[in-house]
């Protein structure tokens, strides 16, 4: 696909007139389909039940959107001892294991399930695995959440990998009785390596029928490679502790351009911008609009007030509400 500009036939590569200061924002970016039903799971829970309601983990990866439901009355927790018994506990969107399931019924916690349906999707992958008796290889970051959330399905039978250097140290029981996931915010260009070194290693390791990387992390990521390609700098919207958003940064880098991870628009630093006419924008799925409209005033102050969006890829992917908040509606 090639990349274009909304509103224009003129190619995306090219400068403005007279090295007019341009920005160009891709689509899709920000919010995806699981962050907005997360969202709305806390805000629905704090309407239904009143505040307080615990949440345990931040329920996204985002300094903004975890400020924003504290001060309507969410609490953030990162042990279930902190959670009155009785209360309404909120799992977030990475997923948690077994065991705190399980406590949270012991504790008569009212508990709501705010995990991504495709994070349930590998928990359940790797649930048939480990009935197979295979050692399932999980590549991620070994203490991402999620990774956390999903080796705790099977403790005994997982082993989290990393990079492809890790996979060459690798040592199992069994190389017959194999299977790998991976976690569902990495980088599509180096899980493809990974899995490549895992399969030569172990031609009969299993793995999903389907990718377990996440429709809006290739997309995003894929909307980057195409804007790479028709400017100098690349800012990325997002927190540090966001998988999806670091890795976007990555991409970008890869293809040979500029990238900065930035918070909202007080990270933005006037050097960055010395002899560069063309700034790409995105954000990572766990990051507000409101955040990226904030940064693109402060970059038209800096002097980029052709601002155009790049439409590259249609998402429309809706996830259903926990059937508690359902009725509750």
């Amino acid at each position: 696909m090639s990349v274009t500009e909304t509103g224009t036939d003129r190619p995306a590569g090219t400068n403005g007139t007279n090295g007019q200061k341009t920005l160009l924002r891709v689509r899709p970016r920000g919010f995806c389909a699981g962050v907005v039903r997360a969202v709305d799971i806390v805000e629905l829970a704090i309407e239904a039940y009143g505040p307080p309601v615990y949440v345990h983990h931040e329920i996204v990866h985002n300094r903004h959107v975890v400020e924003q439901l504290r001060c309507r009355g969410a609490i953030f927790v990162e042990s279930l001892s902190e959670v009155p018994d009785g209360a309404v506990l909120i799992f977030s969107a990475h997923g948690v294991p077994p065991r705190l399931r399980e406590e949270a019924d012991a504790r008569k916690l009212r508990v709501i399930d705010a995990t991504c349906p495709l994070v349930t999707k590998v928990h359940l992958e790797a649930q048939k695995f480990a009935r197979e008796e295979r050692t399932i290889v999980l590549i991620g970051h070994r203490d991402h959440q999620e990774i956390v959330g999903t080796s705790g399905e099977a403790p005994s039978r997982t082993v989290v990998v990393g990079s492809v250097e890790e996979v060459e140290g690798l040592e199992v029981p069994d190389p017959t009785r194999m299977a790998y996931l991976t976690q569902t915010t990495l980088s599509l260009y180096d899980t493809q390596e990974i899995v490549a070194r895992l399969k030569q290693r172990f031609p009969e390791v299993a793995g999903p029928r389907s990718s377990d990387i996440c429709y809006a992390t290739q997309n995003r990521q894929e909307a980057v490679e195409q804007m790479a390609q028709a400017v100098e700098l690349i800012l990325v919207v997002g927190s540090a502790n966001s998988s999806n958003s670091n890795r976007l940064v990555e991409v970008a880098q890869r293809r040979g351009v500029p990238a900065r991870l930035i918070e909202d628009e007080h990270d933005l630093r006037p050097e960055w911008f010395e002899g560069v006419c063309r700034v790409g924008l995105t954000a990572g799925a766990s990051a507000p609009e409101i955040l990226v409209q904030q940064v693109s005033e402060r970059l038209a102050q800096l002097g980029y007030t052709d601002q155009r969006d790049l439409d590259l890829i249609r998402e429309d992917v809706r996830f259903t509400l926990p059937a508690e908040l359902v009725a509750l509606g």
